[in-house]
């Protein structure tokens, strides 16, 4: 348990030691990883301050310089880290008032952001392009995606098993460990276990691909490690032989939902759709778009009540 003595640690040894205690294996590695770098930027932006010298204003400083390095909305993900630990101390009367209260963040002006999805004619050109006369390939894989949503190591995941040509629908219920060599892993959240709607093209397109394949191993992976980077190079080199905006294999998920939300699909389904944990994931990553959408509503309805009669 954390000493009343801990009031006296450095700020950055507490803060490695809550990680241990509170995250170390309540969470999946990649957000652990995270949380580890949010304890080595402390230590190198706070190397001596103490828990019980965490005020307001050394709070502050810290995110202000922690925001000269990094966009806002990676300092607010910074700031909530540590929010978490800082309360945890608050509470255990090591530090007396919450530091964390009205804190200001900051952060450097976004660079130019790429594009991350696509409409639906530049859609249609990219699946155009794709080889699916050959056995299986990348370009199978940016076409289940594309249609599909999946991410990239749910993706990897599937095994021929998961099809259920009959029903139409597709079983998400693992990744692939892609990132450190291989093998299975859980979901990244509950919500993301689900069964997914597939169109009877795909349904058609599948089934002729599978046709011998082991039931029970990863459609896309063989004998060789396989990286995101290499799924990326092959959809950009397809996106500019059709003179299309670049996207990443990620924003194909993203074209996705942007797809269906501009096709009048709620948000609901489309965040079940996508695996989403609550429908707010879904707002917040397609705010630009649903905004797009209640302005359109908002003509659509003014124009109805202007048809009304007196």
């Amino acid at each position: 348990m954390i000493r009343e003595s801990t009031a006296t640690m450095l700020f950055h040894e507490y803060y490695t030691q809550w990680i241990g205690i509170y995250k170390e294996g309540a969470i999946r590695k990649v957000t652990m990883a995270k949380y580890h770098l949010t304890a080595q930027w402390v230590k190198r932006l706070v190397p001596e301050l103490r828990v019980c010298d965490m005020t307001r204003i050394n709070y502050q400083k810290l995110l202000n310089d922690y925001a000269e390095f990094h966009e806002r909305q990676t300092t607010m993900d910074f700031h909530h880290q540590l929010k978490a630990a800082i309360l945890d101390a608050v509470d255990e009367g090591l530090i007396e008032r919450d530091p964390t209260r009205k804190a200001i963040i900051k952060g450097k002006t976004p660079g130019a952001k790429k594009t991350k999805y696509l409409n639906h004619y530049d859609m249609q050109k990219l699946l155009a392009s794709l080889d699916l006369i050959s056995g299986v390939n990348w370009d199978w894989l940016i076409l289940l995606i594309a249609k599909t949503g999946l991410r990239f190591s749910e993706a990897l995941a599937l095994t021929p098993a998961d099809f259920d040509f009959v029903h139409q629908t597709l079983t998400v219920n693992k990744t692939w460990n892609y990132k450190e060599g291989g093998g299975f892993l859980p979901t990244k959240n509950r919500s993301s276990v689900r069964k997914i709607q597939i169109d009877w093209q795909l349904v058609s397109q599948f089934s002729g691909l599978l046709k011998g394949l082991p039931a029970d191993k990863p459609i896309f992976v063989g004998n060789k490690r396989v990286y995101n980077s290499t799924a990326n190079d092959i959809l950009s080199r397809h996106c500019r032989a059709v003179n299309i905006p670049v996207i990443s294999v990620h924003g194909l998920r993203h074209t996705h939902a942007s797809l269906l939300l501009f096709a009048g699909v709620s948000i609901a389904s489309v965040a079940r759709r996508l695996g989403h944990s609550s429908m707010t994931t879904t707002q917040k990553t397609y705010l630009h778009i649903i905004q797009e959408l209640e302005n359109k509503d908002v003509d659509l309805v003014m124009r109805s009540m202007a048809g009304l009669c007196n």
